[in-house]
């Protein structure tokens, strides 16, 4: 049997985590409903900036006035300057023309100016705004959501997407407002300077609206799978770059290799699709401009011999069709802007509307002074699946109890830390702390008052202090100090080249495990919450970090809620009461020194092949 090909394996492997990418035909329906959210974003961003839009709307009229008056003033200049010369010596006529032409000349160059600098300034606004709405947003969302979108994906709405709108926003609005004022002006002005000459000028314009409009349809669908192919590519290289270790620990290399490889070349073939659209529309709108100007000059000619155009009519015509046909061009770059512009905003708009699956209570309940009672009531959860994890909980843990959760892999402690954490909510139940139904606390009182401490020990780039006082931001270096050196971390940071002030690199691979550890306990007992909960917070060090470890747990535990879920029972000996947890269901509860006394039972087991395996 041959193996798969790269493609077929690289589309089965990452197309999956570009879910929200359009990788199939669109309905209209869909193309409509996508189309409307974008709009709606759109005018939602430009809102603010209605009188600054206006104001450069006027700038552009201004620009644009001064630029198609100088192709009529130089048929006045041919007309009525030049046979004053011929006739007097009177150059005054001529004079006043060429004063006209550069009063034009500096009032648009003017205007220019004026534009660049207003149009940098809402643009570079309006990108700000994007931005910190999409930052904000991508916080707010509810763990859940980040288990499905992958990192890759954040960045590519982040920077790629971004780009594609700053670009629409530099040059797209310029571009259109130009192109537009541009291509009525002059067919006005052919008309006015003289309409058959002028009719003859719009014969091609079937032509070109025939062109723009298969233009327009193409480039959508082709900048549409360009971001789609776009975002594959950033996917699979930040995720293969964030899991590099386990990439070279497995050789994967190659595989890795080849998968990207299938997917820039699919990136590749997108763009080339979108370069062959702008291949054809080009010169395409430069062979009608040549064949359209060929046309003018000769019947133009064979008017101005016979005396029924003058010559100045004639090379306004010729210099207003030069301008007529510019824009154009224009068009299909701004066409290219734009259809890159929308499929991010499709993109970006789809993110800002999603809603958090735990979102803000209405009218928060407040918790001043949190004891720490925890309280689950006839609780079920399951996750996208439906296969339910929890079936049906009831426990409480007491304020100030320390509560061990052990039990197999898949028996539902974690999820039980995340359900008290309120990452996601129950199905039916209640999960309950003080009394008061999680899902009426706001989050910023849930998370003062219960802290997660995981056995990743995220640290993010800054100094070990900054990492510290991550939770309580406001703290001050005594503070710090204090915290470090009640968890027995104060001696292995001051040895640190900077002390509290070094930089522990990237995701704090300047420190070991024990240590990132001991700074994440520190994060903790800074930031005093009522319920500490610890999942498998311990699992990855060695023995002598653990030792060490398990000292700053009992300064860490001391007066307040912990739920400890472990497989390791060095740290479980700590805790006032054990449960043992099958298939979501609680088949053992007690003090560790009664379950063991007992001899019989999961976790009698579970301690003496602990024991056994210390022998």
């Amino acid at each position: 049997m041959s193996a798969p090909t790269p493609t077929t394996t690289a589309t089965q492997e990452w197309r999956g985590v570009a879910a929200d990418d359009i990788t199939e035909e669109l309905t209209h329906e869909t193309s409509v409903r996508l189309a409307d959210r974008s709009r709606r974003l759109l005018k939602d961003l430009l809102a603010p900036y209605r009188r600054a839009i206006q104001l450069l709307v006027v700038i552009v009229l201004v620009e644009n006035v001064a630029r198609l008056s100088i192709p009529y003033l130089v048929k006045e200049g041919i007309d009525s300057g030049i046979p004053p010369i011929q006739e007097s010596g009177d150059t005054g006529p001529l004079f006043l023309v060429v004063g006209l032409v550069l009063v034009a000349t500096i009032s648009q160059a003017v205007a220019r100016n004026l534009f660049l600098v207003r149009s940098g300034h809402v643009g570079q606004d309006i990108l700000f705004e994007i931005r910190r709405r999409v930052f904000r947003h991508f916080q707010d969302l509810s763990p859940s959501f980040h288990d499905r979108y992958t990192s890759g994906r954040v960045i590519s709405r982040q920077t790629s997407d971004v780009d594609a709108i700053y670009e629409m926003l530099e040059t797209g609005f310029d571009g259109l407002v130009t192109a537009a004022l541009t291509l009525v002006g002059t067919a006005a002005l052919l008309l006015f300077l003289d309409l058959r000459l002028g009719l003859v000028a719009l014969l091609c314009g079937p032509f070109l609206a025939w062109l723009t409009n298969w233009f327009r349809k193409e480039s959508a669908k082709s900048y549409r799978v360009t971001r789609e192919k776009v975002a594959l590519v950033i996917v699979h290289f930040v995720e293969s770059m964030g899991g590099i270790r386990a990439v070279q620990a497995f050789r994967r290399e190659p595989r890795n290799q080849e998968i990207f490889d299938d997917v820039n070349d699919q990136y590749r073939a997108a763009n080339l699709t979108a370069f062959r659209l702008v291949a054809w529309f080009m010169p395409g709108i430069r062979l009608i401009g040549n064949v359209t100007i060929a046309v003018v000059l000769l019947y133009g000619g064979y008017r101005a011999y016979n005396g029924d155009v003058t010559v100045g009519v004639l090379a306004a015509f010729l210099l207003y069709l030069r301008q007529f046909f510019e824009p154009m061009m224009e068009i299909s770059q701004f066409y290219n802007t734009f259809q890159s512009a929308s499929a991010a905003l499709e993109k970006l708009s789809g993110v800002l509307e999603e809603e958090p699956t735990v979102p803000e209570p209405r009218d928060p309940v407040p918790l001043p002074d949190p004891h720490g009672e925890l309280r689950f009531e006839h609780v079920r959860f399951s996750y996208v699946d439906g296969v339910p994890v929890l079936p049906d909980l009831d426990l409480t843990v007491p304020a100030g109890q320390t509560l061990a959760l052990v039990g197999t892999t898949g028996a539902g402690k974690t999820t039980l830390a995340k359900l008290a954490t309120r990452f996601y909510d129950p199905v039916s139940g209640r999960v309950l702390l003080d009394g008061v139904d999680v899902r009426d606390l706001s989050s910023s009182t849930l998370r003062d008052a219960v802290v997660m401490v995981t056995q990743e020990n995220y640290l993010f780039s800054g100094t070990v202090a900054d990492n510290i006082r991550f939770g309580r931001p406001e703290a001050t270096t005594a503070e710090v100090e204090a915290a470090a050196r009640a968890l027995g971390a104060h001696d292995f940071i001051s040895a640190l080249p900077q002390g509290y002030d070094t930089d522990v690199a990237n995701r704090g691979g300047r420190l070991s495990a024990g240590q990132r550890q001991l700074v994440a306990f520190a994060r903790a007992f800074l930031a005093d919450p009522a319920v500490l909960i610890l999942d498998e917070a311990t699992s990855s060090l060695d023995v002598p970090s653990e030792r060490l470890v398990q000292h700053a747990l009992r300064t860490v535990l001391a007066g307040r809620t912990a739920v400890i879920i472990a497989h390791r029972l060095s740290t479980v000996e700590i805790a006032d009461r054990v449960l043992v947890m099958e298939h979501g269901r609680i088949v053992e509860d007690g003090t560790p020194a009664k379950l063991i006394a007992g001899g019989e039972g999961r976790f009698s087991d579970l301690h003496q092949a602990w024991l056994d395996s210390l022998a």
